[in-house]
């Protein structure tokens, strides 16, 4: 996917999650709203997704969170441009930054006819 733009109807779902992590306005739905769009993202505006994130854990005062973030903002870009991160993953630091994750059937449904 790298080297290739972003298909309109993915970037749409993108900025809605995004939009929609924005407007939430308890953190456990921001939060659901950025791992949403961090499957989405991957791999293209994958590290943006991360900085959201960090700006989260940052918000609550979860340094655990944060620094999983950090670690995550260091690789993400590389990992993308190589075509190397894990589909389905959330983001998360609890997420392993190499083990692929179960999909949601409309992202996954999405993603396929990218």
């Amino acid at each position: 996917m790298i080297g290739r733009p972003m298909p309109e109807r993915v970037r749409a779902a993108y900025r809605a999650e995004m939009r929609a992590a924005r407007a939430a306005t308890e953190p456990e739905s921001r939060r659901r709203h950025l791992e949403r769009a961090h499957i989405i993202s991957q791999p293209w505006p994958h590290t943006r997704n991360h900085i959201a994130m960090f700006a989260l854990a940052i918000a609550q005062r979860d340094r655990r969170e944060a620094f999983g973030q950090v670690v995550r903002i260091i690789v993400a870009a590389p990992g993308s441009a190589l075509g190397r991160y894990p589909e389905g993953s959330t983001g998360r630091a609890t997420a392993s930054l190499t083990q692929p994750m179960p999909m949601p059937d409309d992202l996954a449904a999405l993603l396929r006819t990218a």
